[in-house]
């Protein structure tokens, strides 16, 4: 959800053990851990009011965008480049090469 490493949480831990120190730290993070959980409810209480409100239904609605995903720019683009060995022309002249390395992706590049 956050994309936080390991290394991201080790920090913040220290920052909070420097910040509260140890007797208050565990206290701290019972805290926040109980306001995240009001946060949620609220969004997901509110999310809920919303979709009631405006009659609708939120399972059809993500059904609907779940379905959509397939026609994701990246996913039609792997669907037409992929290499299908059934579809390319038959030789009888010994045992087929063995198919070619795919290139690393690069997500940053497209």
């Amino acid at each position: 959800m956050f994309d936080i490493g390991i290394g991201e949480i080790i920090i913040i831990a220290i920052i909070g053990l420097l910040v509260f120190g140890p007797e208050r730290l565990p206290r701290a993070a019972a805290d926040a851990a109980q306001w995240l959980k009001q946060i949620r409810s609220m969004a997901s209480g509110a999310r809920q009011e919303l979709a009631d409100s405006a009659g609708i239904d939120l399972k059809d609605t993500v059904d609907t965008v779940k379905s959509l995903q397939e026609f994701h720019p990246r996913r039609l683009a792997s669907n037409l480049l992929k290499d299908d060995p059934d579809s390319g022309p038959a030789s009888s002249a010994g045992p087929a090469e063995p198919p070619a390395a795919r290139p690393a992706f690069d997500p940053d590049a497209t």
